[in-house]
């Protein structure tokens, strides 16, 4: 059994389509009529041509009506023949052209159109009762049958093939953009199973053998006898402490809950501070301003050391292939995100670093950054030097 179409919103070339069909047929029942084939009945010499212009015009409405259109066409037939038959020349000039059938000449748009928007067996029903009187098999000739084939039975096998067709091309666009939708995903699941198998292997490994040299540092700290190996072991030991938070910090953002936590030891580390990165900067000749705003005390460790990490990367980035630039800092704390901007002039001595640079930095810095659900934009500036912004949202 046939399904019907899905209600579909029609395009604006369908509609013009369609009244350009309407009012050429239109214009073709004027023209004949002009041209002398006038009714003679009681009804006019017109009567003819305004049930036909009813007809053409009332196919304008097929699009929200099509099966009352269809019944409006069939009654057209009807009274063509019916007066044909019992009062020649009432709607029907006379004489009557030889294989005539005896239809409304917009027939074929009604059964084009019909078929395709509403495809169910009451629509072929009305078809074929159309077909039927436009073919008259009760004064069969070869003639009437063609021409009445010809504007019945073709263009509703012609508006199938275009109905089908346009739903085997939607279809396959379907196809195209779920297959689309399921790469993106298999290739988002082999990025989480990855980092996944990161985490455990830094959840079980990496972070057990910093423990161990925090550990380890801390005895020497505490039974050295010369001083100056107990400010290394110290020293020592809050890198390693910081290195355990910014661990503990990504194996959860990677790998999500997990059963088992690394062990905390000794103190926490200390927030990453940036004034320390911009004092050190400065210390090697670099110009640069640092400019903050906002409570820093409200926002998570790890999108403090986020910031920090991009702050300290745009900075060596600087060194790198900037020398002798300004460069300026600027951090926004706010409740729901915090941004970082730093931007630099153009290079103003020989960058004899540059070479070293592979730009992995970046890359790095842009995969970290959006693990916490951030955006990181970095390029260069009109005037010749280098711009890097992150947005962190605080809430992740």
């Amino acid at each position: 059994m046939a399904q019907p179409t899905k209600p579909r919103d029609h395009s604006t070339g369908a509609i013009a389509l369609l009244v350009g069909a309407v009012l050429f047929f239109a214009g073709l029942d004027v023209l004949y009529t002009v041209l002398g084939s006038r009714t003679s009945g009681p009804a006019g010499p017109y009567a003819g041509l305004v049930l036909r212009l009813v007809v053409d015009l009332s196919v304008l409405a097929i699009l929200r009506a099509p099966l009352l259109v269809t019944w409006v066409a069939i009654a057209g037939t009807v009274a063509l023949q019916v007066s044909e038959l019992v009062s020649p020349g009432l709607l029907v000039a006379t004489p009557t052209l030889s294989g005539d059938p005896l239809s409304m000449s917009v027939t074929p748009v009604v059964v084009n159109v019909v078929v395709q928007v509403r495809n169910r067996p009451s629509t072929w029903v009305l078809v074929g009762a159309l077909t039927l009187l436009a073919t008259r098999p009760w004064d069969p000739s070869w003639l009437t049958v063609s021409v009445g084939l010809l504007i019945t039975a073709f263009p509703a096998l012609l508006g199938r093939y275009v109905a089908a067709r346009r739903n085997l091309m939607a279809s396959l666009r379907e196809r195209a953009e779920r297959t689309d939708r399921e790469q993106r995903l298999l290739a988002e699941q082999a990025r989480a199973e990855e980092r996944a198998r990161l985490a455990a292997e830094m959840h079980d490994v990496v972070t057990h053998r910093v423990s161990l040299m925090v550990l380890q540092a801390g005895a020497i700290e505490v039974t050295a006898a010369d001083e100056d190996t107990r400010r290394a072991a110290a020293g020592l030991r809050e890198a390693g402490m910081q290195a355990l938070d910014e661990l503990r910090e990504l194996v959860g953002v990677l790998g999500g809950q997990r059963k088992g936590e690394s062990p905390q030891v000794g103190p926490r580390a200390p927030q990453a501070d940036l004034r320390e990165l911009v004092d050190a900067s400065a210390a090697a000749g670099v110009d640069v301003r640092l400019d903050c705003a906002g409570d820093a005390g409200s926002v998570p460790p790890a999108v403090l050391r986020t910031a920090h990490r991009v702050v300290q990367e745009a900075l060596t980035n600087v060194h790198k292939h900037a020398p002798g630039g300004r460069v300026d800092v600027d951090v926004r704390y706010g409740p729901d995100e915090v941004t970082v901007a730093v931007t630099n002039t153009a290079a103003t001595a020989d960058p004899a670093l540059a070479p070293t640079g592979s730009g992995s930095g970046l890359r790095g810095l842009r995969e970290r950054v959006s693990i916490i659900g951030g955006t990181l934009d970095a390029g260069p500036r009109t005037d010749g030097g280098f711009a890097v912004r992150a947005v962190l949202p605080v809430d992740r």
